[in-house]
């Protein structure tokens, strides 16, 4: 009992987190990071503002409002008025008109740039989900084993027990009771490295979240094996429709297309309109005009050829890229996919196997070390298998529940 108090004194947080705050589900934390992340709320307002492209693009040019004022013998301003048949003063207005079907492409192509930074909002979004499930495994990992250290505590308690009493008696040796003494030391370093490895996990979820530094330790609800339902094939399939990443490729390539659509329009004239009204002295009848005007694109090999092929090659190259993110996705599919799949053979092998095997070895070396059946080296090799294979099983189960989380954000189907 005073070694554990002597262990529990050394990790406050774990003290802590026990004894004041009640679990925290995952996708509590998820919604929280949703609203409160800066990376996500950064990427949110990028595409704010992407969606008030479209209206610019596709909007025509502001009206030019000209006005004129002409007068013959004094530089004086309206001077002429009062000296020459000459003088008149203007007002007029000229617009801009691209050809048709410009300013349609130009905010179909707009939205397309909106939906790449919508799809780019939600790479992040996931992003960041999938490191707030990673930390908190870790963290449900740590918390396990550090209730399992405690129990291995006890379980070297009983050891050391049965070392003292040998040794009184002369049967056993002291250098069993300082290997039984090392032994809790070891588990002690232990419980020390694991406070180490939450306490990294919790300031990085803190940051995930958003927190300030001085917030309360999350506790997480207890690690549990996710039964994964889904196929590979069915995964795959998924990755088309639900990727962002691979979906803003996709939309860049229709980007692309629209470029290539807006250089072939660029081959035809835009327009100008103006309109003057001119009121000249006394006397004299006010002047209307109206004038067109076109620019010609008569820069073919030096602008326009030039700008079609420049169009033509990014189109080819958006759509390379869309298939080397499905190829680079898929890949990452199948491979976290490999490693649950494998993840979860093994722990069978654990929970079934290992495990209660070596507890059986354990209680059984503890009835042979006391009727002098078994030395205690072989006793202490067994202890240390109890502890070996729960800590690997929980760390195995932390990963697979990481490799999960990878899958669902490649996919975006829901495993957890």
């Amino acid at each position: 009992m005073k070694s554990r108090l002597a262990a529990i004194a050394l990790f406050p947080l774990l003290t802590a987190l026990y004894a004041a705050e009640p679990p925290a589900p995952i996708d509590k934390l998820l919604g929280e990071a949703a609203a409160n992340n800066s990376d996500i709320l950064a990427a949110r307002h990028a595409w704010q503002a992407a969606e008030q492209l479209p209206s610019q693009a596709a909007t025509p040019p502001d009206p030019e409002v000209t006005v004129q004022q002409f007068s013959v013998g004094s530089p004086r301003p309206f001077a002429g008025f009062t000296n020459s048949d000459m003088a008149y003063i203007g007002f007029g207005v000229s617009q801009d008109l691209p050809y048709p079907g410009k300013l349609k492409l130009r905010g179909e192509a707009a939205r397309t740039e909106a939906s790449v930074t919508r799809q780019q909002l939600e790479t992040v979004r996931r992003a960041v989900f999938e490191q707030v499930k990673e930390a908190y495994y870790q963290i449900a990992y740590v918390q396990r084993t550090m209730s399992l250290l405690m129990r291995d505590e006890d379980l070297l308690g009983e050891i050391e027990k049965i070392v003292e009493t040998r040794y009184s008696l002369g049967q056993g040796s002291q250098q069993d009771v300082l290997k039984a003494q090392l032994e809790k030391t070891r588990i002690l370093r232990e419980m020390e490295h694991h406070n180490m490895i939450e306490g990294t996990e919790q300031a990085r979820l803190r940051q995930l979240l958003n927190r300030p530094g001085g917030s309360p330790p999350i506790v997480t609800e207890p690690l549990a094996e996710t039964t994964l339902t889904l196929t590979e094939d069915q995964l795959l399939d998924r990755i088309r429709q639900d990727n962002p990443e691979v979906t803003a490729r996709r939309d860049m390539v229709n980007r692309q297309s629209l470029q290539v659509e807006l250089a072939r329009k660029d081959r035809y004239p835009d327009f100008n309109i103006q309109y003057m009204w001119q009121s000249t002295g006394p006397g004299y009848r006010d002047y209307y005009m109206l004038t067109f005007g076109a620019k010609l694109p008569i820069y073919r090999k030096r602008k326009l050829d030039p700008e079609m092929s420049q169009a033509v090659d990014e189109l080819h190259q958006s759509k390379q890229q869309y298939d080397s993110q499905v190829q680079a996705t898929s890949f990452n599919v199948r491979s976290e996919l490999i490693s649950a799949q494998t993840t979860g053979r093994v722990l069978k092998i654990y929970s079934q196997g290992l495990m209660p095997q070596a507890m059986a070895a354990y209680r059984a070396g503890i009835a042979a070390y006391e009727t002098n059946r078994e030395d205690f080296q072989t006793l202490l090799n067994s202890f240390r298998d109890v502890v070996n294979f729960d800590e690997e099983f929980w760390k195995l189960v932390a990963d697979r529940e990481t490799s999960l989380a990878r899958i669902e954000q490649w996919t975006g189907a829901r495993i957890h």
